[in-house]
């Protein structure tokens, strides 16, 4: 291989990056009305618990494909493999992974540019323009084009600056950022009318649903998702972490994050939709069930917002802001996947296989913009729930199945001496060959 990997240059380099690919705009908007929709403090007492006991040791057997590899997901996994067989099988299960990310990132792009453009309205409003501003709410192919464009070229220039100083860089600079606008926006929503009635509705128990079926296959998707499990992106961020470190706490710290995340995107998103309900806004569809999705945010928090009066314009700037660079942290590990494959198996140049790849993904929104009624749906549909739960199965099957365990237990030890004696050793072998493929199994079986 002729070209120059690079990798993370620090441990909180590393959590921040992979931190980051975990949480994006599913955290911010999904997790919060699932939670409201499914038992209050259940359904978050039920999700920290799969979130570790399930979805950590899944998200363990991608790191340690990655740093036993030193390579991008279909020549690390090929580096497991014994023979033909399992090669082929290797290049399915990687590549799938590298399709689905990108398939993910098309229809993300999108995503990301509306709430780049809802960001800017509050400026333009700011200062007077309100007809012009009408025109950065409103759905509008020109708007759709424009932004999803903005928002992928700023996707390209980061990756096109490699891993340390693209990823790692810029993680280090938004997550922090996130995690402080984050709390900012929790701390002043908090302070109005309606709040308490949001906090109790998030936070209240309903300890009856905790068994309930649809409430644990919902948990453990979120659990299983949220950590950017079956994308090929944890297996390539892996590959850049040094086998001075102790994956086993790097892994566990990571997932913390990323739960800890989702919990305070729910202290601020289920508390302003109450507020928003103490201002008139309606926040319960015709079911009786919570207003979630995109319509959550690009309707009822905006009518929030706009009922703050001039504050709503600095609040609702900092939103929008806040879910962009959440998109941001996220897109940017998507387009490494594929990236890393053309870079290391190709011999591509990064900053040619970068621009590349990225525009050829941009061409794909565009086509999905064109085509918005139906097509937008369907490719997310068939990259989040066909593409990720397959190939995050397979995973944990070539990791339980394939690889040999005393070349497990080697990798693992890399930075982690004692991990032999441990009750991570002792349960995560077991666990990653019978547990998690049978768990990933009923949540795609449930999602059919």
């Amino acid at each position: 291989m002729g070209v120059s990997r690079g990798g993370f240059s620090s441990r909180f380099g590393f959590i921040m990056a992979a931190a980051g690919s975990a949480v994006g705009l599913g955290n911010i908007w999904g997790f919060p009305t699932q939670t409201a929709s499914n038992g209050g403090a259940a359904f978050v007492l039920v999700y920290l618990v799969l979130a570790f006991c399930l979805a950590y040791p899944a998200f363990m057997a991608e790191l340690l494909i990655g740093r036993y590899g030193q390579a991008n997901a279909v020549t690390s996994l090929q580096k497991m493999s014994h023979n033909l067989w399992q090669k082929r099988f290797a290049f399915m299960v990687g590549f799938g992974g590298i399709i689905a990310a990108a398939l993910i990132l098309s229809f993300y792009g999108i995503l990301a540019g509306w709430m780049m453009s809802f960001a800017i309205d509050p400026v333009v409003r700011l200062f007077g323009f309100n007809d012009a501003a009408q025109w950065f709410v409103n759905q509008s192919l020109a708007r759709n084009l424009i932004f999803t464009a903005l928002f992928m070229l700023l996707t390209i220039f980061i990756i096109r600056r490699g891993v340390e100083d693209g990823i790692e860089k810029w993680s280090k600079r938004l997550m922090p950022m996130l995690i402080i606008l984050l709390t900012v926006l929790i701390i002043y929503v908090m302070s109005l009318e309606g709040a308490s009635e949001g906090l109790k509705a998030y936070l209240q128990p309903d300890l009856s649903r905790v068994f309930d079926a649809d409430l644990l296959i919902s948990a453990l998707g979120q659990a299983f998702f949220s950590l950017s499990l079956g994308t090929s992106v944890m297996i390539i961020y892996g590959s850049y972490i040094s086998k001075k470190e102790n994956l086993v706490s790097l892994g566990a710290q990571v997932t913390l994050i990323d739960v800890s995340i989702a919990f305070l995107a729910g202290l601020l998103i289920i508390p302003a939709m109450y507020v928003a309900q103490a201002q008139g806004v309606a926040i319960f569809a015709e079911d009786g069930s919570l207003i979630s999705g995109s319509n959550l945010v690009f309707t009822v928090l905006p009518s929030l917002f706009d009922g703050m009066g001039v504050m709503g314009l600095f609040v609702g700037f900092a939103f929008f802001v806040l879910m962009t660079i959440a998109a941001l942290t996220s897109s940017i590990s998507m387009l490494e996947g594929p990236v890393s494959y053309a870079v290391e198996r190709h011999d591509m140049e990064r900053t040619k296989a970068t621009t590349y790849i990225g525009l050829g993904i941009l061409v794909l929104s565009i086509i999905i913009v064109l085509n918005i009624s139906f097509m937008l749906d369907l490719v997310a549909m068939i990259s989040t729930q066909y593409g990720q739960p397959i190939i995050a199965m397979l995973c944990c099957v070539f990791v339980g199945w394939i690889w040999y365990r005393n070349s497990i237990l080697a990798e693992i030890k890399q930075g982690n001496d004692d991990v032999e004696n441990t009750l991570f050793w002792k349960i995560w072998p077991w666990y990653i060959k019978f547990v998690c493929p049978t768990a990933i199994a009923a949540v795609f079986i449930h999602s059919l």
